[in-house]
């Protein structure tokens, strides 16, 4: 028998008894299915380079295994409302969650790069739709006056997931096997499945209306679109001609999205819930706190790996204290949402991201790891204040009868920020590595590297007079040249961070607007 939560009519529940009656557990239940999905996004990278070698594959193909689930993933996502109206929220739920489960599943068996890939697309239209199907479930079951602290729990999938699923990763495929990165998948997706049945409530299902094919098909090619260009532009090049015909493809699939959805009767995606100011804010805020935590979860492992030469199962763990920090954080800045609303908690986190950024920007070789471990776990518990607020205010400022499109549209502006963020910063840091290589190029003085008595040295031990010199000076050569590369490639990293830190600040703007709905006035503020 299904749970029984919620009271107000309008919330699209069947059954319903008095609010705040057993609604925890039914938002339990629904996380499970939202952390495995964003755990598939990120614990797969760390078995690439395992899965390359065991099937003997290319560099080409073998990137296809991380990036077709990003693409698949985000060109699902606009479908999800219009099919929750449909089928109802719980069944959609159920369905998606099976469907990534059999997803995973066909990916532990797969025979061959190929099958990996294609039973990776399988798991992502799964896990496309459980994320924005969750949110609308939340924002359904759970009484108004608790709505944040449902969200703060909400936003331990949200926030640990990517942090813990490379550590997790790194750990499966050093000291098990590669496919449990997708075994594990299989028990806790059949629980999952099992607990949905039983203490999901019943939502309703609308009256069928026609699908905004249209919008579909430009929305959805419209994402793979950008998508694919912001993940492969840097190996592409930017100026490629494939490069460049995507994102003329996406800005036109845009317009005529927009056209689209502001003309149609039913709109896949109503676009009009802009005009709601909390929702525009939240969203905007949102693109900001997504570069700032990708930019600490991508960029602060690649300077432990690459300069400070640790394993991905050493990162990982570096990186815990942060994931955890921010894990334990959520439900309580799920509960001071309750009590003091959204803008007071996105302002400090926002404040406090943008200071720990910026502290990461002298980081260097002889930084104390201590260090790194105190300012991961302080910016953990400003992205804690600044992510949770901005997602509780966004679907708590749309009527209920609208959150399953709102959730869409959340979901996509937080994936194409995260990816937009991510190339551009790519991109930056490879431009900032070429000038700092120049410079102290320059600096060096490469063409006198033989006349030290360091390298007269070395000539004698390669056997004297001009030969040995002559050695000695291309050895000295290499050796420095990789020692600029080191520096070079520090100082980017570190003119990255300067570069999020004013991103972050950035979102304080958005964090003045955002507002808590009052539930018992009904009031929900436009900019109209």
């Amino acid at each position: 028998m299904a749970a029984k939560v919620g009271n107000d009519p309008g919330n699209g529940l069947k059954n319903g008894i008095q609010p705040g009656q057993g609604w925890g557990i039914a938002v339990f239940v629904a996380i499970i299915g939202a952390f495995m999905s964003m755990l598939d996004a990120s614990i797969v990278n760390v078995a690439i380079p395992t899965i390359m070698h065991v099937f003997n594959a290319d560099t080409g193909s073998i990137q296809w295994v991380a990036t077709i689930y990003l693409l698949a993933l985000g060109t699902v996502v606009p479908l999800s409302g219009w099919m929750g109206d449909r089928l109802g929220f719980k069944r959609l739920y159920i369905i998606s969650l099976a469907v990534f489960t059999l997803g995973s599943l066909c990916c532990m068996l797969s025979w061959s790069v190929t099958s990996l890939i294609v039973a990776r697309v399988l798991q992502a239209v799964g896990g496309g739709m459980i994320m924005p199907t969750t949110m609308s479930m939340i924002t359904r079951i759970v009484p108004k006056d608790r709505f944040g602290s449902a969200m703060g729990f909400f936003g331990i999938a949200l926030m640990m997931a990517p942090a813990i699923g490379p550590t997790l990763g790194g750990y499966l495929v050093e000291y098990v096997d590669w496919r449990w990165i997708f075994t594990i998948n299989l028990p806790v997706g059949a629980i999952g499945i099992f607990l949905s049945f039983f203490f999901l409530p019943e939502f309703e299902s609308k009256k069928a209306e026609k699908l905004d094919l249209a919008g579909a098909v430009f929305s959805s090619t419209m994402l793979f679109s950008i998508l694919l260009a912001l993940s492969e532009g840097e190996d592409w090049g930017w100026t490629s001609e494939a490069i460049v015909l995507l994102l003329f493809a996406s800005f036109i699939l845009f317009i005529l999205f927009i056209v689209t959805e502001l003309t149609v009767k039913n709109p896949l995606l109503d676009l009009r819930i802009f005009r709601y100011r909390t929702f525009t804010m939240a969203n905007l805020m949102s693109v900001v706190t997504n570069i700032g935590l990708y930019a600490g979860i991508f960029y602060i492992p690649l300077f432990l790996q690459n300069i400070r030469g640790l394993g991905a199962m050493e990162t990982g763990l570096l990186m815990m204290p942060g994931a955890l920090v921010s894990g334990v954080m959520m439900p309580v800045t799920g509960k001071l949402y309750d009590r003091i609303g959204p803008m007071p908690m996105a302002v400090t986190g926002s404040i406090c991201v943008a200071v720990t950024t910026y502290l990461f920007h002298n980081i260097d070789i002889n930084t104390p790891t201590p260090a790194i471990i105190t300012w991961m776990m302080i910016r953990g518990a400003g992205m804690a204040f600044a992510m949770m607020p901005a997602q509780s205010a966004s679907v708590g400022a749309v009527p209920v009868e609208v959150v399953g499109r709102a959730s869409a549209i959340s979901n996509i502006v937080g994936r194409v920020a995260s990816a937009f963020g991510l190339a551009v910063l790519t991109s930056i840091l490879n431009t900032r590595m070429g000038f700092h290589t120049m410079l102290m190029t320059s600096q060096a003085g490469m063409s006198n590297l033989g006349t030290g008595s360091f390298f007269q040295r070395v000539a004698a031990y390669l056997g004297g007079g001009t030969p040995g010199l002559q050695q000695a000076k291309v050895l000295g050569a290499a050796y420095l040249k990789g020692l600029i590369s080191q520096a070079a490639f520090v100082k980017g990293i570190d003119d990255i961070f300067l570069i999020a830190s004013f991103i972050m600040i950035s979102g304080v703007l958005p964090a003045f607007f955002l507002k808590k709905h009052d539930a018992k006035a009904g009031s929900i503020t436009t900019m109209e």
